[in-house]
C-alpha cells in the first residue's frame, strides 16, 4: 500500500503538535510537582512602579517559601529583597519595576519549585490615585481637572454628592478634565476622583485606583466640611425632637400606669387613724383596745339654748275616762314633768325643746316628738 501524501500527514500531525505544546506550556505555567501543590496568587502592578506578588499559604502552614524572579528572559533569577510576612512566614514579595514588560518568577520550597510562571505586569495594573484636583465653576456646572498619568488608555471618574444624597453620582472622561453639570451653587458638594484602566487595552484583571481625598466645595469656594452647613443642624433638630417625644411618652406611660394601678389595686386606709391608740398603746390588740374605749366615748355637745335629753324610757299614755278628765302622766325623760307643769300652770320651767328632724305623733290634744329610741304604749 503506498504511503499517505505529505499534506495529509501535516494535517494529522499539526493538531497533535499543538496539543502537545499546550500541555507542556500549561505544565510549565502551573509548575505542579504533585497534586494539590499549586498556590493561589494575587499580582498587583502599582502604577508601573512596584509589583506585589502574594500567595495563600493556608495549605502550607509553617513553611517559608523562596521567591526568585527576573524581568528579562535572558537574565538569571535573583532572590526577592523585600518579603511580605504573615504570622512570621513569607507570604509575598515586593518588586521594583520601571517600565511595562514581562515578569518571570518561581516560588520554591527550599530547592524544589512549587510554581513557575511568567506574565505581563500591565495586565494587573492599578493606577495611582489622582491628586491636586482643581475646580472651575460657571453657573450650574463645574470642571474638575488634575494632572494626567504618564500612560494612555485610562478613564478618569469624578463623583459628587451633597449631604442629602444617599449615593454618589459619577461623570467620566478619558482625560482628567471632567465637567459636572446640573449643580446648585448654594449647596455644599463632596467631590472625589479615581482612575481606571480600560479593559480593551489592559485586560480584565486590572484594579481601579484608590479614591482621592474628598474635597468640599460651595459657591466656588473650598470648605473644610459640609456637615456643619447641612446635616449637623438638621441632626440636632431631629435628635432634640426625638428626645422630647421619648421623655413625653415615658411620663405619659408612668401616669397611665399609676392610674391603672390605682383602679386595679385601690389603696387600703390605715386603721391607726380611725382607731386611736390601737397600735400605739395596745399593739393592735382590738379586744384590749375596746375594753378601754367602750365607756369613754365622747358625748356630743349641744348647741346653746338646747337642753340635753337622752331618751331611755318609753312614753306611757293612759287614756282619759269619759266622765272625769285626768292629767296624762309621761314617764319619758324627754318630758319628765310635763303633766304637772301644765296642771299648775307654772310657766317658769320650759320643757326640753323637741329635737329637730324626728317623728311627730298626735294623739287627741297631745303632740309627741319621737326619736329612734322611743315608743308609745296605749
Amino acid at each position: 500500500m503506498p504511503p499517505p501524501p505529505a499534506s495529509t500527514m501535516r494535517r494529522v500531525f499539526l493538531p497533535w503538535a499543538a496539543a502537545a505544546v499546550f500541555l507542556l506550556g500549561h505544565a510549565n505555567t502551573s509548575g505542579k510537582t504533585k497534586p494539590g501543590s499549586a498556590l493561589q496568587l494575587q499580582v498587583i502592578n502599582f502604577n508601573f512602579e512596584t509589583v506585589q506578588v502574594t500567595w495563600n499559604t493556608s495549605a502550607y502552614a509553617g513553611i517559608n517559601f523562596t521567591f526568585v524572579y527576573k524581568l528579562d528572559k535572558k537574565e538569571e533569577y535573583r532572590p526577592c529583597s523585600s518579603y511580605i510576612l504573615q504570622h512570621g512566614y513569607s507570604a509575598g514579595c515586593l518588586l521594583e519595576v520601571q517600565r511595562d514588560g514581562p515578569l518571570y518568577f518561581s516560588i520554591r520550597n527550599g530547592t524544589q519549585p512549587l510554581l513557575t510562571k511568567n506574565l505581563a505586569i500591565s495586565a494587573y495594573l492599578k493606577p495611582r490615585s489622582p491628586g491636586d484636583l482643581s475646580f472651575q465653576w460657571r453657573e450650574e456646572a463645574v470642571t474638575v481637572t488634575c494632572s494626567n498619568l504618564g500612560y494612555n488608555d485610562l478613564q478618569y471618574e469624578i463623583q459628587h454628592k451633597t449631604v442629602f444624597d444617599a449615593v454618589w453620582q459619577s461623570a467620566e472622561a478619558e482625560t482628567c478634565n471632567v465637567t459636572v453639570d446640573s449643580l446648585d451653587p448654594e449647596k455644599c458638594y463632596f467631590f472625589r476622583a479615581r482612575v481606571k484602566a480600560l479593559e480593551f487595552a489592559y485586560g480584565s484583571e486590572t484594579y481601579p485606583s484608590d479614591w482621592s481625598e474628598v474635597t468640599h466645595q460651595q459657591r466656588g469656594e473650598l470648605r473644610d466640611s459640609c456637615w456643619e452647613n447641612g446635616l449637623f443642624p438638621k441632626f440636632i433638630l431631629i435628635a432634640g425632637m426625638v428626645s422630647f417625644l421619648t421623655v413625653f411618652l415615658l411620663l405619659l406611660s408612668l401616669w397611665k400606669l399609676h392610674r391603672i394601678k390605682k383602679v386595679l389595686m385601690p389603696s387600703v386606709p390605715d386603721p391607726r387613724f380611725s382607731f386611736l391608740g390601737l397600735f400605739e398603746s395596745h399593739q393592735g390588740n382590738f379586744q384590749e383596745w375596746i375594753k378601754d374605749t367602750q365607756n369613754v366615748a365622747p358625748l356630743n355637745k349641744m348647741e346653746d339654748g338646747e337642753l340635753e335629753c337622752t331618751p331611755e324610757d318609753a312614753v306611757v299614755v293612759q287614756p282619759a275616762e269619759a266622765e272625769t278628765p285626768k292629767t296624762v302622766g309621761m314617764t319619758s325623760p324627754l318630758y319628765p314633768q310635763m303633766g304637772e307643769e301644765e296642771a299648775t300652770g307654772d310657766s317658769g320651767l320650759l320643757p326640753c325643746q323637741p329635737p329637730q328632724g324626728h317623728g311627730v305623733v298626735s294623739l287627741g290634744d297631745f303632740t309627741f316628738v319621737m326619736d329612734d329610741n322611743s315608743y308609745m304604749m296605749l
